[in-house]
Parts: C-alpha cells; sequence; structure tokens
C-alpha cells in the first residue's frame, strides 16, 4: 500500500465532497481508481435527483461498471470521504470491488459498526486516511444547516 498514491486519490475524493458541498448536498465524495487512473468521480446527488440512493459510493460504482464494462469491479480501488453505508457496502459486496479506502469513520451508520456485515470476503479496507479533513468538511456542513 502506497500511501502518497492513496492520498492523492482520497484528495480528489475530497474535491468531490467540495462541490457536494457548495451543491448543498452532504459533502461525501468517491473516485474509483484502476490501473492508476481515476476512471469515475462522483459525489452526493440525493437532494438534487430526489434520489435516497444517489450516495456518491452508488453513483461512482455505477460510473465505474460502466467505464469498464463489467459489473464487477475486482481490480479497482474505491477512495470515499466518509465509510460506506449499509445500502453502499451491499453494493460494494455485489461489485466485488477488490479495495475500499475511506476517510471519516460513521459510528451511527457506517458497514463497520453493523457486526454482521462485511464487504466481499476479497474486498481489502481501510479507515482513516485523510479523516480529519473529511469530518471538518461534514461537520462545517452541517452546522451551517443548523443556523
Amino acid at each position: 500500500m502506497d500511501w502518497t498514491t492513496d492520498e492523492f486519490y482520497m484528495r480528489e475524493a475530497l474535491k468531490q465532497a467540495e462541490l457536494a458541498y457548495q451543491q448543498e448536498e452532504v459533502p461525501v465524495g468517491a473516485v474509483v481508481v484502476a490501473n492508476d487512473r481515476i476512471i469515475s468521480r462522483a459525489h452526493n446527488l440525493s437532494e438534487r435527483l430526489n434520489d435516497a440512493t444517489a450516495h456518491a459510493e452508488m453513483q461512482a460504482l455505477t460510473a465505474a461498471s460502466h467505464a469498464l464494462s463489467s459489473k464487477y469491479l475486482p481490480d479497482c480501488t474505491l477512495f470515499v470521504t466518509l465509510e460506506p453505508c449499509v445500502m453502499c457496502s451491499g453494493a460494494l459486496f455485489w461489485s466485488q470491488i477488490g479495495r475500499v479506502v475511506f476517510g471519516a469513520h460513521d459510528e451511527k451508520r457506517g458497514f463497520h459498526s453493523w457486526k454482521s456485515l462485511a464487504l466481499h470476503p476479497k474486498t481489502e479496507w481501510t479507515g482513516g486516511l485523510l479523516e480529519q479533513e473529511s469530518s471538518e468538511l461534514l461537520r462545517s456542513f452541517f452546522r451551517a444547516r443548523r443556523k
């Protein structure tokens, strides 16, 4: 695992989260990488599309599948600024994605807090990369919403 390269891709996911913030979406961003190349970029679109399933991960997986013409993504890595929820982890399971790297932990809704829930057995995952930056963007968004 090359943390320098991982950090580069997570910063790209953070750029997507910032776009979501500017569009008054919950600021979560994601990129999918294959062969050292970003093949999809996405952010939350739930408000714009009026669709509870339009999470950044779901958008990124769909775009990556289209880019590769495959529903399976075993040679891909998802970089996402927030730990995937149960719905997204289910989609990650079915896509058989090779690796997931997330920023901020989500103690309430993240897949890791559900003890019986897991990603695909072959999927590697790491949490906490650029966690402070990812968490601060989320905190800032929700502080502004409460005012």
